[in-house]
């Protein structure tokens, strides 16, 4: 039988439940994911052969610039079922984590107070733009990516290339998911700054060895290693950073200056 819903006026003071009505709430929304996630798993089964087939594009443009002939093997029967499989779960994880965040949000959200809660609405939208910008960036670079690797196979005229699909799709996976959460750096020195851990001043006035630990993380990151990559994410990363420092520190001045103006009325 199903809890009977409760009224909530916005005062997590109103807001109380037992230990049991808690789990209880719990396991109907990680049911409900559950549910969500297999949904998106069944779609992402038959959008993996065109899934497949960008992916395979792009090095086999690549190739065909760089005069590299590819030879797309499988190594034995089972991989071509498990690699289908992995990335109908990907697939369906990427469908699904929408309404995945939506039901976790529901289950935290009667245990905040309202200006514990403002800053969820403006930072989780950000969050997911900044991580579409950084996937579809990191897409844009595997074409120069495999152009500089197959760069090293060109100059031995008459080898060719076996490509494993599996290795191709879970590198290029790697690769978007590494773009990506690079650019959640903006949100990280945001949030840094905001709890007093550092300030807009600091990271100013150390601005050459914030740039140098950008590039490093981006060096970590980035699964490929390639000079190309790294900069492709290092650049926009250095600019959203520098960026994120200047938003933090209008906002920190401005809350100054409200002070100021209180501390005069008083």
């Amino acid at each position: 039988m199903e809890p009977k819903p409760r009224n909530f006026s916005g005062d997590p003071e109103e807001f109380r439940a037992t230990l049991g009505e808690h789990m209880e709430e719990l396991r109907g929304r990680i049911l409900r994911s559950a549910v969500a996630l297999t949904i998106g798993g069944v779609i992402g089964w038959f959008l993996y052969p065109p899934v497949l087939a960008v992916f395979r594009g792009v090095i086999n443009r690549a190739a065909a610039h760089s005069k590299v002939t590819i030879d797309w093997k499988y190594l034995d029967l089972t991989q071509p079922f498990m690699l289908h499989f992995k990335m109908a779960l990907y697939i369906g994880l990427v469908l699904a984590l929408p309404y995945i965040v939506s039901e976790l949000w529901g289950f935290i959200k009667p245990g905040l107070k309202p200006h514990e809660i403002r800053p969820f609405r403006v930072v989780v939208p950000i969050s997911f733009v900044l991580f579409a910008i950084g996937i579809s960036v990191g897409f844009v670079i595997l074409d120069p990516t495999f152009q500089w690797f197959l760069s090293f196979a060109s100059e031995t005229p008459g080898f060719g290339i076996v490509q494993q699909p599996s290795e191709l799709i879970f590198f290029s996976l790697k690769m978007l998911l590494a773009f990506g959460l690079g650019f959640q750096l903006p949100l990280v020195v945001f949030f840094l700054t905001k709890i007093g851990l550092v300030s807009p001043q600091f990271l100013m006035r150390y601005w050459k060895q914030s740039t140098v630990g950008v590039f490093v993380v981006a060096m970590i990151v980035t699964p490929s290693g390639d000079p190309f990559s790294m900069l492709a994410m290092a650049i926009p990363m250095s600019l959203l950073f520098f960026a994120s420092v200047l938003a933090a520190n209008m906002t920190t001045r401005t809350k100054r200056e409200e002070n100021d103006v209180l501390n005069n009325l008083d």
